[in-house]
């Protein structure tokens, strides 16, 4: 009789508990709302979007950010989104996290909720173009997505609007021994929905072009100068440097395979690999707003003998990444966006 009495009112505090929970929610981010009317007030701002911590860290110890004194910082949905200036230029930072759904859902919510001029996304990437090293800064003038795929069975045929094709059964070792049963690989366009097209009607999408006015921007910085020691007793064989107008690839898929290294140079004329910018360049431009991806080179995508170069050069390309921002910034004027 006792134990049934108790379930009853295990069940009542679990309810009470709940609705207490929900209410602080509620409350924190009607204060975080009110606070982003406030800065809004004081906007526009430009958006900083970098991927993961080495990025975040190597970005800030520049002290080129100053935090808003009164509003340093909001977090929203388990995101710091960080209001100050960099180099007199007001900016909202964010880390969004890895790959394509997080890089998307940070750009949206910085878009929906800020009064913004543009983006400016940027971070490291794998090295696809044999002519780049590690250590080199690419701003591309276009991104494509690269992960999605129709996949048939190796008698199956993909779809002829596909860009792209991979067939496993061209890597058999030794070549043309056997049937590989993992078959074919089509590469499909992006389905991209914006403001300026037609409701809900999207428009087939290979590659998504970087703002031209802000690229145009970028081309000042080639010829600076650029990081090429870690330490005194690791440093890169060549001065690196940044290249402006190549193209780059985006997919939820960390490329460290030679083969697929060179599949994605030969069939896409890429010169980059990541997981993120793909995301937030076609986010930025469906809802209107300019966008640049500037990102440092760090490995060599599996080209390399031995161990992945990330872990050596990983914080030098994210530090010649962040100079390149830097300069980006000093270089916006007031009416560029």
């Amino acid at each position: 009789m006792a134990a049934t009495q108790v379930k009853p009112c295990l069940v009542m505090v679990l309810i009470f508990l709940l609705l207490v929970f929900a209410s602080a929610v509620s409350k924190n981010r009607i204060k975080s709302l009110n606070k982003i009317k406030e800065l809004n007030r004081r906007g526009p701002y430009i958006g900083l979007i970098t991927v993961f911590s080495t990025e975040e860290d190597t970005f800030f110890a520049t002290a080129s950010f100053r935090p808003d004194p009164k509003h340093p910082f909001i977090d929203l949905s388990g995101r710091r989104f960080r209001i100050g200036k960099v180099h007199g230029r007001k900016v909202i930072y964010v880390r969004c996290g890895i790959g394509m759904i997080n890089a998307a859902a940070a750009t949206q919510q910085m878009l929906d909720l800020f009064d913004m001029k543009g983006i400016i996304h940027f971070g490291i990437a794998g090295n696809i173009n044999n002519s780049m090293s590690i250590g080199d800064v690419t701003i591309p003038k276009q991104v494509t997505h690269t992960g999605i795929w129709d996949w048939v069975n190796t008698d199956g045929t993909v779809d002829s609007a596909d860009v792209a094709l991979l067939d496993f059964g061209n890597y058999n070792v030794p070549k043309g021994n056997g049937t590989n049963l993992l078959g074919h690989i089509g590469y499909s366009k992006e389905q991209f929905f914006s403001e300026s097209g037609e409701p809900n009607i999207a428009e087939s999408l290979v590659w998504a072009k970087i703002s031209p006015h802000w690229l145009q921007l970028a081309s000042n910085l080639e010829g600076m100068k650029l990081k090429q020691c870690v330490n005194s007793s690791l440093c890169l064989p060549e001065k690196p440097k940044i290249v402006v107008g190549l193209s780059a690839s985006t997919a939820n898929i960390f490329v460290d395979n030679a083969a697929y290294r060179d599949f994605l140079f030969k069939k896409f004329e890429v010169s980059s690999a990541d997981m993120e910018s793909a995301a937030v360049v076609m986010t930025s431009l469906s809802n209107g707003f300019p966008v640049i991806v500037i990102r440092g080179l760090s490995y060599l995508a599996g080209k390399q003998q031995g161990e992945n170069a990330v872990r050596k050069f990983g914080s030098l390309a994210a530090l010649n990444t962040a100079k390149a921002v830097l300069g980006f910034i000093d270089n916006l004027p007031g009416h560029a966006c």
